[in-house]
């Protein structure tokens, strides 16, 4: 009687356990079509270009310590105000002790957000050491400034 108890116990809480089924955002697999990669050719050598030097102009003041605050026809009004001497100092001062001299910028990728019209730059950022890789990521919109600018440090891949 205890041995029918117990599987008629086990098998109602197998039975009883139902798994959830999975629902698709819809706006989030919308998000997901508009965006898309982008060949260098194909975009405007204008935006290329400002995101470049900004990336490069605000990683070199890692290493002069000289940071020319940018100018609204450049830049965003939310990026100009984000970008003060005091917040890039205080990056760079994290940076330069853990990766060294800034050297040069890799362009990784450009992805293109077709919702927004905006760019974005995936940078390599090159230091002299070697020990952790950073990432710098440049976002140009539709007005050709700079709306968005993040670094942060890639995981190691394995060997």
């Amino acid at each position: 009687m205890k041995k029918i108890f117990f599987l008629l116990l086990i098998m109602s809480v197998l039975f009883s356990c139902k798994s959830k089924k999975i629902t698709v955002n819809s706006s989030a697999a919308k998000r997901y079509d508009t965006i898309s990669e982008t060949k260098y050719s194909e975009v405007k050598s204008i935006k290329t270009k400002r995101a470049y030097e900004l990336g490069k102009r605000l990683l070199e003041t890692c290493n002069n310590s000289r940071f020319k605050s940018f100018n609204s026809s450049e830049a965003t009004e939310s990026v100009i105000k984000n970008a003060t001497v005091e917040k890039v100092s205080k990056t760079c001062q994290k940076i330069n002790l853990r990766n060294g001299k800034f050297l040069d910028l890799n362009l990784i990728e450009i992805v293109h957000d077709k919702a927004t019209d905006d760019y974005i730059y995936r940078y390599d950022i090159k230091y002299q050491k070697k020990y952790y890789q950073r990432e710098l990521r440049i976002v140009v919109n539709s007005d050709d400034k700079v709306s968005a600018i993040n670094t942060k440090e890639l995981a190691k891949k394995p060997m």
